[in-house]
């Protein structure tokens, strides 16, 4: 699917991979609606980005998540690209996770996502199809100590997705998955527990290499929905 005149959501547009796909895809002509937590930011972007408009929700919140995209069809007739991006991480050793932050993240990371899928599914059926990415994170595809609890919550992300993909194919419905690298976005500053710090494995390295730009994840993001592949895993 290309971009150009579709109309898109883009939830975590506020910063990070968010911001920078929302700005790519007002670059290439869709309507991006952009949606995070922060009205302020959001309401700054509307002004700055052409072709967008800023609806806050909080995607914890299921009420906000359904008037997100009820919203989106009342104002543009349809809605033809999910971009599932917000979420938060949690770093730690799995015996000292607090589960009240690991039940936020999975609330968020998770719930969120597949909430999300539900409310613009019925609208993609009647339109005749449409798209969803989902952004993962490469360390559900890795053995990383001190991001298990995170990687846990990508990786039930991932079968939802790829399971969702079998089950929306006849319906003309492609949803994909993407696996970012480390990133240099502020998902970090905004984590729970402390800054992850990988220990020494046979899976991790002590010189990691340096980490993608939020521009270049929002290009493969934009990449990934014109070849409606499954999945797109982002290497260093």
């Amino acid at each position: 699917m290309e971009v150009k005149n579709k109309v898109v959501i883009v939830t975590g547009a506020s910063e990070g991979i968010g911001l920078a796909t929302a700005r790519l895809l007002s670059q290439h002509g869709a309507t991006v609606v952009l949606s995070a937590r922060n009205s302020h930011k959001l309401q700054a972007l509307e002004r700055e980005l052409p072709n967008t408009v800023a609806i806050p929700a909080d995607m914890k919140n299921p009420d906000d998540i359904k008037s997100l995209v009820d919203q989106t069809v009342a104002k543009f007739g349809r809605v033809d690209i999910l971009i599932n991006n917000a979420g938060q991480a949690l770093y730690g050793p799995l015996h000292q996770v607090s589960l009240d932050e690991f039940e936020s993240i999975v609330e968020l990371n998770i719930f969120g996502p597949l909430r999300a899928m539900q409310a613009v599914i019925p609208y993609m059926k009647k339109q005749g199809g449409g798209a969803i990415i989902n952004v993962s994170s490469g360390t559900s595809k890795m053995v990383l100590p001190n991001a298990g609890a995170y990687a846990a919550t990508k990786a039930a992300m991932n079968m939802l997705s790829l399971v969702a993909r079998q089950e929306l194919e006849a319906e003309n419905i492609i949803v994909s998955v993407i696996y970012p690298y480390i990133t240099a976005a502020k998902l970090g500053e905004n984590a729970f527990g402390r800054e992850w710090r990988p220990v020494s494995s046979n899976a991790v390295s002590k010189n990691l290499p340096p980490p993608h730009s939020a521009e270049h994840v929002a290009s493969e993001i934009i990449q990934l929905i014109a070849s409606g592949e499954a999945e797109k895993v982002l290497t260093p």
